[in-house]
Order: C-alpha cells, then sequence, then structure tokens
C-alpha cells in the first residue's frame, strides 16, 4: 500500500486531536437531544450539510474547501450545542473560514453575504419564510469564536486524497469507480464519521460501498489491507443507515418543523 509516511504521521495527529469517541460525542448532545430525537438532530445536520453545499458550489468551491466547511460545522457542534450560535449563521461562517484555510483565497465579504441572501431566497425558501438576516460583522464576530472552538487546529485531512492512492493501488481504468466513491464520500459528510475516524478509513469504506453498488468484486484486494475491517464496517452500516433515512426523508415538508423544535440562541441579530 502506497500512503506516504508523511501522510501517515498526519493523520497519527489529526486522530489524536479531533477523532471523538461515539460515547462522548452523544455525551455532548445530550442538552440538543433532551428537545430533539437523534434522527430530527440528524436530520437537522443533513439539511445544513447541504446548504454548505449549495452555498459553496454557488462561490465555485473546490469540493475539498466544501468538505472542510462541513467538517468545521460538524466539529462546532460536536462540543457546543444548537443554541450556542445559529447554524445558519455558522455554516456561511464556516464556508468563509474553510476557503481561507484551503487556500482558495478569500471571499469578499460583501459577496458571501449577497450569496448567502441569494441561496437562502432561492434554493431554501421552502425552510425560511425570511430573507437571510446576518451581516459582515456577525459572520466576522462568529469567525472568532468558531477558531477559539477549534483550538486553531484548521487542517483538515480529506478521504479523497487516500481515494486517489487506493484506486491507483488497484490499477487499471477505474473511472467510474472513482467518480462514485468520490460521491459516497460527499454523503457521508452528512454522518457522524468525519468525527470518529481517519480519513483513510472512511476512503475504504465508501470505496467498498461504491463496489457493492457497480458489482464489483475486489475481495481480494480488501483482504491484502492492513486495516481494521470492524472500522470499516461501522463507517458503511452509517452511510448505509443515511441511505435508509433519505428513503423516507422529506426534507421540503419536514424542515421547517424541525428547525422551530430546533434550541436557538436567546439573541437574535438586530438588522
Amino acid at each position: 500500500m502506497g500512503l506516504y509516511l508523511k501522510d501517515i504521521c498526519n493523520i497519527l495527529h489529526y486522530s489524536q486531536q479531533w477523532l471523538l469517541d461515539r460515547q462522548d460525542l452523544i455525551r455532548e448532545r445530550q442538552q440538543d437531544l433532551q428537545i430533539l430525537t437523534e434522527e430530527e438532530y440528524q436530520k437537522i445536520f443533513i439539511f445544513f450539510s447541504n446548504l454548505i453545499q449549495i452555498l459553496g458550489e454557488q462561490l465555485k468551491l473546490r469540493q475539498q474547501v466544501i468538505a472542510t466547511a462541513t467538517v468545521f460545522f460538524k466539529r462546532f457542534y460536536a462540543r457546543n450545542s444548537l443554541k450556542c450560535i445559529d447554524p445558519l449563521l455558522l455554516a456561511p461562517t464556516c464556508v468563509f473560514l474553510a476557503s481561507k484555510v484551503e487556500e482558495f483565497g478569500v471571499i469578499s465579504n460583501s459577496r458571501l453575504i449577497t450569496t448567502c441572501q441569494t441561496v437562502v431566497k432561492n434554493k431554501f425558501n421552502y425552510a425560511y419564510t425570511q430573507e437571510f438576516p446576518y451581516r459582515t460583522n456577525h459572520i466576522l464576530e462568529c469567525e472568532f469564536y468558531l477558531l477559539e472552538n477549534l483550538d486553531c487546529c484548521l487542517i483538515v485531512y480529506q478521504p479523497y486524497r487516500p481515494l486517489m492512492q487506493l484506486i491507483h493501488d488497484i490499477g487499471g481504468q477505474e473511472d467510474q469507480l472513482l467518480a462514485l466513491t468520490w460521491r459516497v464520500i460527499n454523503d457521508s459528510l452528512r454522518t457522524d464519521v468525519s468525527l470518529l475516524y481517519p480519513p483513510y478509513q472512511i476512503a475504504i469504506g465508501c470505496l467498498q460501498i461504491a463496489c457493492v453498488i457497480l458489482q464489483k468484486d475486489l475481495k481480494t484486494w480488501f483482504a491484502e489491507l492492513t486495516v481494521d475491517f470492524d472500522k470499516i464496517q461501522e463507517i458503511a452500516r452509517y452511510v448505509l443507515n443515511l441511505f435508509d433515512l433519505w428513503k423516507t426523508y422529506d426534507e421540503k415538508k419536514d424542515i421547517q418543523a424541525l428547525l422551530a423544535k430546533m434550541p436557538k440562541p436567546k439573541t437574535q441579530p438586530s438588522r
């Protein structure tokens, strides 16, 4: 297997800093889970992951930047209640910070706010009846709070790079397998796996799902990997559970009631 020594050292440091235990995660969420069920909580996070995705696409950001923004968002709420900061404010703040961290270039404040207003009005009007309420000063203040909560640990190792290495090791033309696994990794951002498992394990878990969908038999190749396959199966279960949830979840119909039920900050922005 061709993961480079530098990558492995980086991943080991990453795992010590920001990989959480499932029980710790549930304990941190107890305050919110007194108001929301686990499924409702997950649906709210799927919604805001979708919002970050569409906001990023409208700003023409690379998927790596969007993925980093989503991980920042999930890390913040892994340690904080939803009532600490309105997720509608934190989502664009995460995009703003991720664009700088991933060296995409700083998005101008006015462009970010204008894009948020357009996205909320045109793409998420089924969730919000009023316009996007935040301005530049709110984003900048929120960014400071976000940085503090992330312990200034801003480098996020994503599963895309290990995936490229895995596809290279499989050999041959595997464009279809690469494209589908890439999409499954994007889907995995709507689950907790980025908080619980290192990126190379997520890449293998998503690759396994893609192989099943494409009916591609790589059992022998997988058997040669030096990896904890119990963890790989856990990752696959998280993603497959998401797919099951999507079959019955009508976001456009359900989200307004969920957002109304969600714990909220006491102070709302003044115009």
